[in-house]
């Protein structure tokens, strides 16, 4: 018998958490969750989970730096972030400390569960692209080991930064859209008609990392009214 895919759930208002877990353990997964930020960050550091679903507004330790922990020790282990706070200040720094998307309240649990299920098909597919990336003159990215250098600058990437970096690096030929990135990088189907701006503020985080100028992109550029595209050279 197969595993059970293993979740945890860290919220600490008692109705939604109650009701994030009937329903993911209706969905078929083995849930555990946490009700303050002291006991989700002993638990989401144990590893044993193969997603997060983590509040940001938490009691003892807020999420973010739950987050932020966890990254620390582990790049790739899949999060999404729950928030009240739909702020650009709240938004940027989750996906900046590595989430690999985030879904405001209120929200739709049928919504919550197709992202959920596809950030996980997506955590476990892999990537089998490029393992070494070259752009430009002076930057080098190891794809397998998601780190990489600019010059003589070390960068550290997240698996999510890494899998939109290929994409974009098998596509090069032509510009890609946001809506192709939330369907092949994340995962989201085309129909879900997502409201996130995961994309864009991936883009801007791999801006900072490999670009000299991120406000003056030259290897990652913006096709106006096409999309993004990865200059190799």
């Amino acid at each position: 018998m197969s595993r059970k895919i293993r979740l945890l759930v860290v919220e600490d208002e008692p109705a939604i958490r109650s009701g994030l877990v009937d329903v993911f353990v209706f969905h078929g997964y083995d849930v555990d969750a946490a009700a303050d930020g002291p006991e989700g960050l002993l638990k989401a550091s144990s590893g044993k989970y193969d997603l997060i679903l983590l509040d940001i507004m938490l009691p003892g330790v807020n999420g973010l730096d739950i987050c932020e922990r966890i990254r620390q020790q582990d790049r790739e282990q899949p999060i999404i972030m729950l928030t009240a706070r739909s702020t650009d200040e709240d938004v940027i720094r989750g996906l900046s400390l590595g989430a690999d998307d985030y879904v405001t309240k209120p929200f739709s649990i049928a919504q919550l569960v197709l992202r959920v299920q596809a950030v996980l098909r997506r955590a476990r597919a892999g990537v089998e692209q490029a393992t070494v990336i070259r752009l430009g003159d002076d930057v080098t990215i190891d794809t397998r080991n998601l780190c990489g250098t600019r010059g003589s600058d070390e960068i550290s990437f997240t698996r999510r930064e890494v899998e939109v970096l290929q994409y974009l690096h098998a596509h090069s030929d032509h510009p890609v859209s946001r809506e192709e990135l939330l369907a092949k990088v994340w995962g989201y189907s085309r129909h879900m008609e997502i409201e996130t701006r995961t994309v864009d503020i991936h883009i801007a985080k791999l801006r900072r990392k490999i670009e000299p100028d991120a406000a003056e992109p030259r290897l990652l550029v913006t096709i106006r009214g096409a999309g993004y595209r990865l200059l190799k050279a």
